[in-house]
């Protein structure tokens, strides 16, 4: 009986290990000393992709690369930069793909319309195959006269 509350407590453990932690990519010599710039660096931080994880902002992420661009971010800020020039910088340099929300814009269009158009598709998709399921059961939901006493003498 021990044997197996130890089993359960160890399996409970390496559970509870390989649960995804939250993790602190901004490392203590990265902050800075004025409290309200560093508040705008880490609303800016958490609005730019990082490049490496591409779905992660590079608040979040432990990518050298991502380490960069905080540091990029607070130099400017520090430089006397505005957030929109900061983020204006980093567009110029990377590309609308660096927001993670980037503008609605003809090189955008399709990152905006393909999630909706796709969602429709899928409702069109299902609302088809609901339909032809619906026909393909009131076609064979009659049976001839034969097939009635054959499914008779199979289930008695």
């Amino acid at each position: 009986m021990r044997t197996i509350a130890r089993i359960i407590g160890l399996l409970a453990l390496l559970g509870a290990l390989l649960l995804p932690q939250p993790g602190f990519a901004v490392t203590p010599d990265e902050i800075l000393k004025d409290p309200a710039l560093e508040a705008r660096a880490r609303v800016l931080s958490q609005e730019l992709r990082c490049m490496v994880c591409q779905n992660q902002s590079i608040d979040d992420s432990d990518a050298p690369l991502a380490k960069d661009l905080r540091m990029l971010v607070r130099e400017r800020l520090v430089q006397g930069d505005s957030d929109r020039q900061v983020l204006d910088y980093l567009v110029s340099r990377y590309g609308s793909f660096v927001l993670l929300r980037p503008p609605l814009e003809m090189s955008t269009l399709l990152l905006w319309a393909l999630p909706p158009l796709a969602l429709l598709g899928g409702i069109v998709t299902l609302l088809a195959m609901a339909r032809r399921r619906k026909t393909v059961v009131l076609e064979t939901s009659t049976l001839s006269a034969d097939e009635q006493r054959r499914m008779r003498k199979l289930t008695e």
